[in-house]
């Protein structure tokens, strides 16, 4: 489901004045303690590219690094929501997939929730931005952390090959729903490769149509089939792009609400879509999370989150409806 237009709930403030703001930021964090209802007011308000001249008005006004300073006076996971929110979308994207990678241990669904997500140019501007702050080569880094087909469909993923042509071949889609269907559900074991060269290169009209007729000749949803033959993070990368290609939206919104259903909270993967998601699709996200569980995504943050985190992140859910 392709957005049109801005579909955000953060839009362009009107009579915006960069210097006022970065007045106002730096009067909120002077003294002892930090005014976080003036950081909120002005950062969960402001598009990304007006934050950007915030912080060169910041660092010609006042003399210091805007970042520097949020990251000095603030804590814990607010300070992860203002801090993501100053950052252009590669440039977030990249510091996300870096920190997800490093340490020990990996955070697959970070790299599967950016690079299942993003479109051909989207992932080249991230590798581009990647190299640029952190002198590293992102596939190699992704090849050092992961293994297996895992791997295989993320450095297919990384390519940024897929066909984004709006051209459908009848022919062709009745080739590869049959191939999936003979590399899976109609065979002793699972042929992933194929599964691979189809999902991850195939334009997104096309296989909306492959999933339509591999429903036809399988009898069951291509979702259901992937469960039934992937497991562990191969089934997730799998799921996550064959939902983002059906209705994107509806992917955050299930991201979402599995960040915060049950015991505790993935706070990761709340930041992560709220802080991304916020200026392209939130509006969506918010009737899909509407229509998929019956209950408002505001109603949801509002119960799992607390303090000075709940408000910014209600500020970037917008409106309750």
């Amino acid at each position: 489901m392709a957005a049109l237009g801005n579909r955000g709930t953060v839009t362009e403030a009107s009579g915006f004045n960069a210097d006022e703001d970065a007045q106002k930021i730096y009067n909120s964090m002077k003294g002892a303690g930090t005014n976080e209802a003036t950081i909120i007011e002005i950062v969960a308000h402001r598009t990304i590219a007006q934050r950007q001249k915030i912080k060169e008005a910041f660092k010609r006004t006042i003399g210091k690094d805007l970042m520097d300073e949020l990251k000095s006076e603030l804590t814990g996971n607010f300070e992860k929501v203002v801090v993501g929110l100053m950052m252009p979308a590669p440039v977030y994207d990249a510091y996300e997939l870096r920190n997800a990678i490093k340490g020990a241990g990996t955070e697959e669904a970070c790299l599967i929730d950016i690079l299942a997500s993003r479109s051909n140019s989207e992932i080249k501007e991230i590798i581009a931005t990647y190299k640029k702050d952190y002198d590293k080569n992102l596939e190699d880094d992704v090849c050092g952390d992961t293994s297996g087909m895992f791997q295989r469909v993320l450095v297919s993923l990384l390519s940024a090959g897929r066909d984004e042509s709006l051209k459908v071949d009848d022919a062709l889609v009745a080739q590869d729903a049959k191939d999936i269907y003979e590399a899976g559900e109609a065979r002793w074991g699972t042929d992933e490769v194929k599964f691979l060269t189809v999902l991850c290169v195939r334009s997104r009209n096309h296989l909306i149509q492959v999933f339509k007729d591999y429903q036809k000749i399988s009898g069951r949803d291509i979702e259901d089939s992937i469960k039934r033959e992937m497991s562990g993070s191969l089934e997730d990368v799998f799921l996550a792009i064959v939902k983002c290609l059906k209705n994107k939206p509806a992917f955050f919104a299930e991201r979402l609400y599995k960040s915060m259903k049950g015991l505790g909270t993935t706070d990761s993967v709340l930041i992560r879509t709220m802080v991304s998601r916020a200026e392209i699709d939130m509006l969506d996200i918010k009737a899909e999370f509407l229509r998929m569980y019956g209950k408002t995504l505001h109603s949801f943050i509002k119960g799992d989150t607390s303090g000075d985190y709940r408000k910014i992140l209600l500020e970037l859910c917008g409106a309750e409806k």
